[in-house]
């Protein structure tokens, strides 16, 4: 906030200074300048102590209050640039002529910021992620935390960690990405996806048995969550061609040399995905547990006797003797 008074009462300062050196020596150059460093310190007033001190700290969501500093930020370059140019420059045409060969040459100099700058501008109008989104983008995953008019920054997941959980890194991505690569959007519409436990069943276990008390563990800890995906997934059917899904648990069954293979599928909330898988896993262990009938199989190996061994040679009694020779 100091900061923000010290360059606008530098700007005030320096304009009434070129004023008083305007008044005594005449000059257009020196007229342009008071012209540009005035119009610089309104400017400056209005963004940054009108919209950002005062009309921004009144939202109270701040995920808005982000949105709209960005966007403030974005909108108080470029009114900058133009009065500049629009004080400086007599002749637009010869402008534009001269502007456009230079654009020509930096195009091809600077095509990535170019293309990182376009990108950008895709995601600010389009909004194919926003921040405190979960998406995966150029092979990272991770948390939007800023998106800049270049860059986007992610609180990275996945590497050496496991399941869902931050790594802790800050990993930023050039917005040029999403105009050749694909985008996983986690959160985008909706705040739900599926997920799978898998369960080796022995073939010795009440399969039926184990499938139903499964069943009853995963539907008592997601129906809540599966009645607000069903919800959620109505809506994006008005937007979306969707075929109707299934929204309840299910198991299913595949059959293996050693074991009967349990697939659990169930919905779960995005951000409680780990959470969620762990305390599931917990509770049907502890009904295999619970029951005589079933088990979980393990790819050990039970040894339940050893062949007879005999050692020693003849002389000792431990083989045929050879016949005798004549």
């Amino acid at each position: 906030m100091l900061k923000r008074f010290l360059i606008l009462f530098s700007l005030i300062a320096l304009a009434a200074a070129l004023w008083i050196v305007n008044y005594a020596y005449p000059s257009i150059d020196l007229q342009k300048a008071f012209y540009t460093v005035a119009a610089i310190a309104i400017i400056h007033f209005l963004f940054k102590h009108l919209f950002e001190d005062v009309l921004i700290k009144r939202i109270k969501a701040s995920k808005t209050r982000y949105s709209f500093k960005k966007t403030v930020s974005i909108v108080y370059l470029v009114v900058l640039v133009a009065v500049v140019i629009n004080i400086w420059v007599d002749n637009t045409q010869s402008l534009l002529v001269s502007y456009g060969i230079i654009a020509a040459g930096l195009a091809v100099a600077l095509q990535d910021l170019f293309k990182n700058f376009v990108g950008g501008i895709i995601i600010f109008v389009t909004g194919i992620y926003r921040v405190g989104d979960r998406i995966e983008m150029n092979s990272k995953k991770g948390d939007v935390i800023d998106i800049d008019i270049l860059y986007t920054t992610l609180m990275e997941m996945g590497e050496w960690m496991s399941g869902d959980q931050a790594t802790g890194r800050l990993t930023v991505i050039p917005n040029g990405y999403i105009l050749s690569g694909s985008v996983n959007n986690y959160t985008k519409d909706h705040d739900f996806l599926w997920d799978d436990i898998s369960v080796p069943i022995t073939y010795d276990s009440d399969w039926k048995e184990a499938v139903t008390k499964i069943l009853s563990v995963v539907r008592r800890e997601t129906d809540h969550v599966a009645y607000k995906a069903e919800k959620e997934l109505s809506t994006l059917e008005e937007k979306y061609y969707l075929p109707k899904r299934v929204m309840e648990p299910a198991v299913f069954i595949t059959l293996t040399d050693n074991w009967i293979n349990f697939n659990i599928r169930y919905v779960t909330v995005v951000r409680e995905r780990r959470m969620v898988r762990n305390k599931l896993s917990r509770m049907i262990l502890d009904e295999i547990e619970k029951s005589d009938k079933m088990k979980v199989a393990s790819a050990t190996i039970d040894i339940v006797g050893f062949p007879e061994v005999r050692l020693g040679g003849p002389e000792m009694g431990g083989g045929k003797t050879s016949p005798e020779t004549t």
